[in-house]
């Protein structure tokens, strides 16, 4: 499994989180609250990073994802009745762009914690298939 520990590891910060903050309040403290438990585990987080989105060579605007943890996994805490196929297809853009392997949805809405972990598809030049046409 891609960043298995690390999925792990930023899964129980977030039940750390919900444990103590309880269900119900606004996404951003819970994303906040993140950063400072995962910064206390010894992680990177970034905040808010910028990514460029180019059409044609041409700037087209920025995608914003709510946390980056040690370079490698997307984590976009929501406070949601149930995850939707939108949520979804946010991760698979910001993984996309951001060309990381791995994106982790995580709903603080209810008193037990539920996540999604999404891969990025991998472009046909990416993947190891046998070539058998040759």
């Amino acid at each position: 499994m891609i960043h298995e520990a690390l999925s792990r590891e930023i899964i129980g910060a977030a039940m750390n989180v919900l444990n103590k903050l309880k269900p119900g309040l606004d996404e951003k403290l819970y994303e906040r609250a993140m950063v400072i438990e995962l910064e206390h585990r010894g992680h990177i987080v970034s905040v808010q990073s910028s990514f460029p989105v180019l059409y044609r060579g041409e700037l087209i605007g920025n995608l914003v994802p709510d946390l980056i943890v040690d370079d490698s996994v997307v984590v976009d805490p929501k406070v949601v009745s149930c995850f939707i196929d939108t949520h979804v297809a946010q991760m698979i853009g910001y993984l996309s762009i951001t060309r990381l392997d791995l994106a982790l949805l995580i709903n603080f809405k209810n008193a037990r914690l539920e996540w999604k972990r999404m891969l990025r598809p991998q472009e046909p030049e990416e993947r190891n298939d046998p070539d058998l046409h040759a």
